[in-house]
């Protein structure tokens, strides 16, 4: 009866400690996203490939970036990368449209078709689940166009800043050596 109580309290105390806890043994693949078109978006849906997630906005000085994520989906998802954009309205009020705004926006703008979520708060104490834990392990977002790098196995392998463009020989690289082999 004893034992029984002891595993009881261990699976509580597992069940309510919720994604950050979960993410120190399975890494980003802890956490779950809404799809732009309102799905669930779990990251253990992409386990076994590479994940650039990327903070986006519709209206900032690095928007043209998308262009780039989209050439870098292009190239390497058959390779095992995903691009995850993940708009957010944080800094500078520059992502301030609907979902179906925003979507239309990349499509038709940029030829967008790497996944989307929906609008999410990337930093502070709103910050989703997965940019607290990115957050703490390679630094938060300081602007639109922050990229994080995931393996296939869900490790935060590295953080890139909005100033490194996709064309980046250093980005390039780290997806290269992330790509599943």
């Amino acid at each position: 009866m004893r034992r029984l109580a002891l595993m009881l309290s261990l699976l509580v105390a597992t069940l309510s400690a919720g994604p950050a806890a979960a993410a120190a043994t399975t890494g980003a693949h802890a956490f779950s996203f809404v799809s732009i078109d309102g799905r669930p978006l779990p990251l253990s849906d992409f386990a076994g490939r590479a994940v650039l997630v990327v903070n986006t906005a519709s209206q900032c000085g690095f928007t043209p970036q998308y262009e780039g994520l989209e050439a870098l989906w292009q190239q390497y998802r058959d390779r095992g990368l995903v691009v995850l954009g993940v708009p957010s309205n944080d800094f500078g009020g520059q992502e301030p449209g609907s979902a179906a705004e925003i979507k239309t926006f990349c499509e038709t703008t940029f030829g967008i078709d790497f996944p989307m979520t929906e609008k999410v708060a990337v930093k502070g104490d709103t910050a989703h689940p997965f940019y607290r834990w990115a957050a703490a392990a390679k630094g938060a977002p300081r602007w639109n166009f922050h990229k994080y790098l995931i393996a296939p196995d869900g490790t935060l392998l590295a953080g890139f800043a909005s100033d490194v463009r996709p064309e980046s020989a250093d980005l390039r690289a780290a997806i290269e050596d992330a790509l599943p082999r």
